[in-house]
């Protein structure tokens, strides 16, 4: 396996060769969780543009157990993926003479954004563009598919996880999250009626493992209520890594209800009455200390346990610039997915539910590698 070769053959790796597992994975050894789940963070998007199909299909090849599509409207009422309705960064609307008057500066959330929004563009227009990486400057392999993928739609995904199944043969799970219920409510779009009736229309949704994820507690409140009699779906609260305060319906609300609030142990309580699951930043599980080395625990593990909420924590890359400092090897912005097996494995020790991740082949390697140690 990839993490037994020389450090500089695997640095090497980050030039857009690739990692090939040749062999069956080994069983995960004492205290390294197998079941930890997977998460395919908008599909592997260290390798494909995000969240387009050929994104969700390289995450089901390497292993992924879920696929997380962001669900947002189009102006007639589609829902596609995209990770925010912001479309500058991954799209290349910005070459397209024809919809350079739709340039505007909107606030989101308190946010204010300039770039062309979703929510201004027919399906059939935004069709028209082609996906770009993000993040080209770290991640050539994706940028190398930029202008060839269209903007995916949920019915589109929902017909690929139908299709597939994971890469043990179990069915494949979605774990799509609802952006910004709040703002696009005040535009006329009711994005969780449309995922709760897509849902109820679908016989594969109504039994495909699903969990349905989002940062505001009045949409989850709203799906734990209308989507009570389906055992097959879970709710998983998220709490923000950055300086975001109050979740978007609270502040409307002009409720008092802080995200810091919400992962004391009262309310991580008070979470566990609506969803099954809380979603954390990785360093609100285990800290970076002043050096950004790998710092000790937080309580929050133990606390959303303890309230009867399982957890997952976001987001795994494979690149040096996102990895603990003392997991690092080369250049910043070079690939070292040794580094990443290296993080990865502190929180499975640890004892989380889930993680995601934008590479889940490099995630798999460090759920079902055994104990080797990568650095090594």
């Amino acid at each position: 396996m990839f993490f037994n070769l020389p450090r500089r053959a695997v640095l090497a790796l980050g030039a857009g060769v690739g990692i090939v597992m040749t062999a069956a994975p080994a069983a995960a050894s004492p205290g390294m969780p197998a079941d930890t789940l997977i998460f395919a963070h908008r599909g592997a998007s260290a390798l494909r543009p995000e969240e387009t199909l050929a994104a969700y299909e390289k995450a089901i090849a390497d292993g992924a157990d879920y696929i997380e599509p962001d669900l947002v409207p189009t102006k007639d009422g589609v829902l596609v993926a995209r990770h925010e309705s912001n479309i500058a960064e991954t799209t290349d609307v910005a070459s397209h003479p024809e919809f350079a008057a739709r340039k505007t500066v909107k606030v989101i959330d308190g946010v204010s954004q300039e770039g062309w929004f979703t929510e201004d563009f027919t399906l059939a227009e935004l069709k028209t563009l082609r996906a770009k990486e993000r993040l080209g400057a770290v991640r050539g392999e994706s940028r190398s598919y930029d202008g060839k993928l269209e903007i995916a739609t949920f019915d589109e995904i929902v017909a690929l996880a139908q299709r597939s199944r994971t890469t043990s043969g179990k069915p494949l799970g979605l774990i799509p999250e609802i952006k910004h219920p709040t703002y696009f409510a005040g535009l006329g779009f009711d994005v969780p009626g449309k995922l709760i009736a897509a849902i109820r229309a679908s016989d594969y949704l109504r039994q495909a493992p699903l969990i349905v994820q989002c940062f505001e507690t009045a949409t989850l409140k709203r799906l734990h209520t209308e989507l009570a009699g389906l055992s097959n779906v879970d709710l998983l609260q998220l709490i923000p890594a950055s300086e975001v305060k109050q979740p978007a319906d609270v502040v409307k609300a002009k409720g008092k209800l802080t995200f810091a609030d919400m992962v004391t142990p009262k309310g991580l309580a008070d979470v566990a009455k609506y969803a099954q699951w809380i979603g954390a930043p990785l360093r609100q599980v285990i800290t970076l200390d002043a050096e950004e080395k790998v710092g000790p625990r937080t309580a929050l593990l133990a606390d959303a346990h303890r309230a009867g909420l399982k957890i997952a924590v976001f987001t795994f890359r494979p690149e040096n610039k996102f990895l603990p400092y003392n997991f690092r090897y080369g250049e910043p912005d070079a690939r070292w997915p040794q580094g990443m097996v290296a993080d990865v494995r502190k929180f499975l020790v640890a004892g989380i539910d889930g993680l995601f991740t934008d590479d889940p082949f490099v995630a798999r390697v460090a759920v079902d590698g055994g104990n080797a140690d990568p650095l090594k």
